[in-house]
């Protein structure tokens, strides 16, 4: 088992909030994790997706929770029962006053924005958010980079033992999002339409989303693409990344970018298996932006929003990560350790005036461009990140 990051984050979020939402997408470890804690804590874990257990639960949830009460209650695919949500604030309710604070409840769901507002209505002031990422570069290791990158961060297809099977789990992953998950969430959506927009938006990775020109590639209304986008989004498979605005006199771009965010998953789609495959792809500078895009984010701070930037002339910044208090790094991602530094780049430093700007290559090494930039590899930003 490769050791999470989000562990000690986990744990230390339940010491001090009665329940925690862990999100993330299908299959990216938040189960295994939750189990881990089985070995580590006093605790009981529930499948609500099993039927029996559900109905265990949701025949008296409130008896169910006074039984275990002296323990750490996890359950999984809590989307799946939206009626325990009033209950658990009764009970942390109730347990409050009884002098209990923390450590009551673990939520496990893959469906982001829709269990958050479940959640916020029901359970505001006593729960805490933690979103659980795919695999990223800082667990499992510099030395694996490349690996990372060609089968994405999903546990059962990084840990493959060969490609050919690490791209079988993939598509497997693909066709039960497309068959189980995406149904459950919105079964007016037909699944050859889903697969087909699913697939353009691999093949658009890490361009200005156009909703108009995929539906009339699709042959159906643009405003089902934003629907159909909008649940690829929430279920974390998709990142829409937000243009930075500035009233600078200039015209900016202000359409949002679209990135698969597992580049595994995006290679699955694109039927490319293996690194030779990879790199000789139309797709591979793409692939390396949104894969270290991912990547730094899972690094940086929760508190840091992400922009991109990007004028109509064409002076753009891959990423602007956006601090507290207002401070910017603008980050430029290169597929070629040996990169040639646009003069839009320069331009769009003088715009945005971040503290300092990092070009990211495949290469490790660190050496200064100017005073204001630097150049450094995706491991070594996400340590300086990290760190933050």
């Amino acid at each position: 088992m490769i050791k999470r990051t989000l562990t000690q984050t986990l744990i230390e979020a339940l010491q001090s909030q009665p329940a925690v939402v862990l999100l993330g997408a299908r299959q990216v470890g938040k189960t295994t994790l939750a189990q881990h804690l089985l070995t580590t804590h006093k605790a009981i874990y529930i499948d609500l997706e099993d039927y029996v257990e559900r109905e265990g639960v949701m025949q008296n949830p409130k008896l169910f929770c006074e039984q275990h009460k002296d323990e750490l209650v996890i359950f999984d695919e809590i989307q799946n029962t939206p009626d325990l949500f009033p209950v658990l604030r009764g009970v942390i309710d109730k347990r409050r006053r009884e002098g209990r604070e923390s450590g009551q409840f673990l939520l496990l769901g893959s469906a982001s924005v829709d269990l958050m507002k479940q959640a916020g209505e029901r359970l505001a002031g006593r729960v805490a958010y933690l979103d659980m990422t795919p695999l990223h570069a800082m667990e499992v290791g510099k030395e694996n980079i490349e690996k990372l990158w060609t089968r994405g961060g999903f546990p059962q297809s990084y840990l493959a033992a060969s490609d050919e099977d690490s791209f079988r789990k993939r598509k497997y992953l693909i066709r039960s999002y497309l068959e189980k998950d995406i149904p459950f969430f919105d079964r007016s959506v037909p699944q050859e339409t889903m697969q087909r927009l699913w697939l353009m938006l691999a093949h658009l990775q890490g361009q200005p989303f156009n909703a108009s020109v995929i539906a009339d590639n699709l042959g159906i209304d643009y405003r089902k693409i934003i629907a159909y986008t909008d649940l690829l989004v929430d279920l974390m498979l998709v990142r829409r990344l937000q243009p930075f605005h500035i009233n600078i006199g200039k015209r900016l771009v202000k359409t949002p970018i679209l990135y698969i965010r597992d580049s595994g998953l995006l290679h699955a789609l694109l039927t490319i298996q293996d690194w030779d495959t990879l790199i000789m792809h139309p797709v591979s500078g793409a692939s390396w932006e949104g894969f270290v895009i991912e990547n730094l984010l899972a690094a940086a701070p929760d508190s840091v929003i992400p922009y991109f930037y990007r004028t109509s002339a064409g002076a753009e910044i891959d990423l602007i990560l956006l601090f507290p208090d207002q401070s910017k790094l603008a980050i430029e991602i290169k597929r070629n350790p040996r990169p040639k530094i646009s003069k839009g780049f320069y331009i769009s430093q003088q715009d945005i005036k971040p503290k300092h700007s990092y070009v990211v290559t495949p290469q490790e090494s660190v050496f200064p461009i100017d005073e204001q930039t630097t150049q450094i590899g995706l491991y070594g930003l996400m340590e300086r990140l990290k760190a933050m």
